[in-house]
């Protein structure tokens, strides 16, 4: 069993509501890759959002250092499972009821511009696009603000479609 240091705040940002038919909660941006380190601050602003205990995390095992197997927060053990078949940009956290929160995973590397509006997009409660297709979601939608800043006539009504086909 691993001891988690002091938690950090979590870079986070929630949905509007934590419905089972959301595609995801919120989502959630690490400043590194140590679990033991980023998990017990996020761990205890799920617990206050949630309003109640987390008991299980699944993480998927690329872009870690470690992969404790669990983690002690706020006196009780929280399991960590790593899986090869979760997503790596996403995180699922759940309680004995089995309910689940679903948040994306920004990269601890990824770039002011892009964590944010991935972060945006992801919390949005009209967001349709699965936790894997978020960040090049996102950066298509930067590169699409850029060129209508520049010149809005270059903008073509393909480009402006609505994500959700």
């Amino acid at each position: 069993m691993t001891r988690a240091p002091a938690p950090l705040a979590p870079r986070l940002r929630w949905g509007p509501s934590l419905s089972r038919s959301a595609v995801l909660h919120g989502a959630w941006w690490p400043r590194s890759t140590d679990p033991i380190e980023e998990l017990p601050g996020l761990i205890l602003a799920i617990d206050d959002r949630r309003g109640g205990p987390v008991t299980c995390i699944m993480l998927g095992l690329s872009g870690w250092d470690a992969r404790p197997p669990r983690l002690r927060v706020a006196g009780r053990l929280i399991r960590l499972g790593w899986f090869t078949t979760q997503p790596s940009n996403l995180l699922t956290a759940s309680w004995d009821n089995r309910y689940n929160i679903e948040l994306l995973v920004v990269p601890s590397a990824t770039n002011v511009p892009l964590a944010e509006a991935a972060m945006a997009l992801a919390a949005d409660a009209a967001n349709t696009v699965p936790a894997p297709d978020i960040l090049t979601t996102a950066a298509g939608q930067a590169a699409q603000a850029e060129m209508a800043a520049e010149d809005p006539s270059a903008i073509s009504q393909e480009m402006i479609r609505p994500l959700s086909r």
